[in-house]
């Protein structure tokens, strides 16, 4: 299975900064997740019919935690965290979208898992400026999570293109990244170092 790369929304930019970006770097990606905590149900929907303007398949859009609106846009999920709709009444009245879950322990994964998630996203894994009092899972952590659940695990948390080798050890089936991509100097010279990173690991590891 070629190993995934997610890139989700930082909130920080403006909508005409992260669109622009998104159109040059999503031939590279597997997952958009919109993530934009401040704004309205209208906004995130604006938002994202710019991103469907600039080229972003709706097959790569994933929502964070806005059902209605990743419903009403057609895109191709959402990504459910500890404060949204439970996975389990999600699954049940949308059968067919595609449900994320975010998790922090094997219980939690293992739970995201029965109640029909298809994927989830772990983490932090290593140290990262945006939870910077909170101590990192590691690699022993995540290998734990991949161990103990059958669906996929994408890792999260300070991963850069140096230590994706490392993450894929464990069995993850991918990468998430935030800032690394979206607020690096140059986000296309960004996203093709990480996929070239998965692309060396799924070429030594068919």
């Amino acid at each position: 299975m070629e190993k995934q790369l997610h890139v989700i929304t930082t909130g920080r930019q403006n909508d005409d900064i992260l669109v622009n970006i998104a159109a040059s770097i999503h031939p590279y990606i597997t997952m958009l997740h919109v993530r934009e905590k401040t704004k309205s149900a209208k906004e995130l929907s604006q938002l994202i019919v710019l991103l469907q303007k600039a080229g972003v398949p709706s097959s790569k859009i994933i929502v964070n935690d806005r059902v209605d609106v990743a419903l009403c846009s057609g895109v191709k999920g959402v990504q459910l965290t500890h404060h949204s709709l439970d996975v389990s009444k999600v699954r049940r009245a949308l059968p067919e979208m595609m449900i994320g879950s975010s998790v922090h322990s094997v219980s939690e994964a293992q739970e995201a898992e029965q109640n029909g998630a298809d994927f989830i996203i772990y983490g932090h894994i290593f140290k990262t400026d945006s939870k910077r009092d909170a101590e990192p899972r590691g690699l022993d952590q995540l290998q734990h999570v991949v161990d103990q659940t059958a669906i996929p695990v994408i890792a999260i948390g300070g991963i850069t293109p140096k230590n994706v080798q490392d993450v894929m050890k464990t069995g993850a089936a991918g990468i998430a990244v935030m800032s690394g991509i979206l607020e690096a100097k140059s986000p296309l010279q960004a996203v093709r170092l990480y996929k070239q990173q998965l692309e060396v690991w799924d070429a030594h590891n068919v």
